[in-house]
């Protein structure tokens, strides 16, 4: 096999993602050093275009990064001006006081925002500081130096054939050398997960823990229409089948975001967390919000759930792992981005240190002290670090009551009387086998409130050139078949809310497992919940995949 001959450029730090986490290490760096050389490496056709959020974004990373955001315009507008906490039945809901909440739920002084947008400007500042941003540029392999350690990444490789091989435009792409890489890919990034296999960097630790995300923009009546109002529900319609629960966000222009998280550790192979967002739009409550208005826009991506408990080591030799990548959401808060621009300019310090001092692809071991032993990630997540293992052992109730004291005692005493509680299984290994397991009928979707799956990823603006190779790819192609199928339902066909994957059975012929890796939305659930790991996700070639406008 010929091996493929590639030009390199060499930089003092690459940095991979154009999110919130790799932006803020870029911005840092040259707010530090002007003289660093910088490059940013996104594989959206723009920053923005595959950054999928809530959001409620605590300001306290942006307030350190850049103090005067707002005299810079940033799109950080619409302030939290209520917030309220719903436990929803089939036909109604109880609204829980405030005041039972712990401080920390509290969303004051926070601000609802597009983190697309939020990005967009961040890319602004970072490129007016001398930063080099190359949207549309996936990297698709790592490259490793002399001494093992993390040397650089290749990016912008185009122009496959399907069956891999170079085509008749095939541009190999180029390969970017740092001094030191960092990772930024959001959850369950491709290169992530190369490297912390590579170092063993989860040992020791609980495997890390996901949900999925599922997000529609409404434009709705502007009577109804509340900005700054901030709502949460948790019970209906999942019960008992799954954890999870909504959020109805009201931003400005009379939109409003609508999500719902399902986690992934959930036991039913049938259960379809797509028709469960589907079919929560038709409680009461929401369906009389969102009567008269018109859905605008639909994505999902998965979110890392395990917290405290999960964090890897975030360093190897010449790489440091960002934001997501590390798993540093506080699950009751329902908020990341906030620790991922901490975690970048941790990195950057660290980095921009390490250079200065002449060195270059060791390990930033101060990064790592300051997300494991100081600073200001550890006090968000260590004091809810229990939530989610009682939720998942003790149920929506029982978890949420034993929760909420833990909150309580971390909050007034700065102690837990759990302790530290472990996560059980991955989400792959809890998926239980269909056989002991009930069907659920869901409704059929109307048109109106609820949206077939393809009609809604079509609002995502996905495209994937078709003659690629496929970026979702099967270890062994006959486990969905021979395996997935007679013992989980092929629960593909359901967690994925995008469509990719299909069971097809024509007349006479044996079943078939079908991949539309063209409606991909680049969530990364099937790499997390396929029961048999048999799913590797990596990236396509760049600038494929859904656009998000105001995600």
């Amino acid at each position: 096999m010929t091996e493929t001959i590639r030009e390199s450029m060499d930089y003092d730090v690459v940095i991979v993602g154009a999110g919130p986490a790799g932006l803020s290490a870029a911005i840092r760096l040259k707010q530090i050093d002007p003289d660093l050389s910088v490059v940013v490496l996104e594989k959206g056709s723009e920053v923005g275009a595959h950054i999928l959020s809530g959001a409620v974004l605590d300001p306290v990373g942006l307030n350190q990064l850049i103090p005067d955001w707002k005299k810079r315009g940033a799109p950080i507008t619409v302030p939290v001006t209520s917030d309220s906490f719903y436990m929803l039945g089939e036909g109604g809901g109880i609204r829980l006081p405030n005041a039972v909440m712990p401080g920390l739920m509290s969303n004051h002084g926070n601000y609802i925002v597009s983190m697309g947008n939020v990005c967009r400007w961040m890319a602004e500042q970072a490129e007016a500081l001398g930063v080099e941003i190359f949207p549309g540029m996936s990297c698709s392999q790592i490259v490793y130096g002399d001494n093992g350690e993390v040397a650089g990444v290749v990016a912008g490789e185009f122009g496959k054939n399907p069956d891999g091989t170079p085509g008749d435009a095939y541009e190999p792409g180029m390969e970017l050398r740092g001094k030191y890489v960092m990772l930024g890919e959001g959850v369950r990034g491709s290169l992530t997960k190369e490297v912390l296999a590579k170092y063993d960097l989860q040992s020791s630790k609980c495997p890390q823990k996901f949900g999925l995300g599922m997000k529609e923009i409404w434009e709705i009546d502007p009577e109804k229409h509340r900005e700054g109002t901030v709502v949460h529900t948790m019970g209906w319609p999942l019960g008992s089948n799954a954890g999870g629960g909504s959020f109805i966000y009201h931003l400005d222009n009379n939109q409003v975001y609508v999500g719902f998280v399902v986690h992934l550790n959930y036991a039913n192979p049938h259960l379809y967390p797509y028709m469960e967002f589907q079919r929560f739009k038709h409680h009461p409550m929401v369906a009389e919000l969102l009567k008269g208005g018109k859905r605008i826009a639909y994505g999902a991506r998965a979110i890392s759930e395990g917290g405290w408990q999960s964090m890897p080591k975030a360093v190897a030799p010449g790489v440091a792992i960002l934001g997501c990548g590390v798993g540093l959401v506080n699950v009751p808060r329902i908020k990341g981005n906030h620790n991922a621009m901490l975690s970048g300019i941790a990195a950057a310090e660290a980095a921009a240190s390490a250079i200065a001092a002449g060195r270059a692809g060791d390990e930033l071991g101060a990064y790592d002290d300051y997300l494991h032993k100081s600073g200001p990630i550890a006090k968000d997540l260590k004091p809810v670090r229990n939530v989610k293992p009682l939720w998942s052992k003790y149920g929506l109730m029982g978890g949420l009551m034993l929760g909420g004291l833990d909150m309580w005692t971390n909050s007034l005493a700065g102690v837990s009387f759990f302790g530290t509680l472990r996560h059980g299984k991955s989400d792959a290994a809890a998926t239980g086998k269909a056989s002991d397991h009930k069907p659920i009928d869901y409704p059929k979707p109307d048109g109106v409130l609820s949206f077939d799956r393809l009609t809604n990823v079509s609002f995502s603006m996905t495209n994937h050139e078709e003659h690629q190779p496929a970026h979702l790819t099967l270890k062994d192609a006959s486990v969905p078949i021979k395996v997935n199928l007679p013992e989980y339902a092929e629960p593909a066909q359901r967690y994925c809310p995008a469509g990719v994957y299909e069971v097809v059975q024509d007349a006479g012929a044996d079943p078939r497992f079908v991949i539309n890796f063209q409606n991909c939305v680049h969530c990364k659930t099937c790499d997390i919940k396929d029961p048999s790991q048999n799913i590797h996700w990596t990236v396509p070639q760049g600038g494929d995949g859904p656009n998000y406008p105001n995600m």
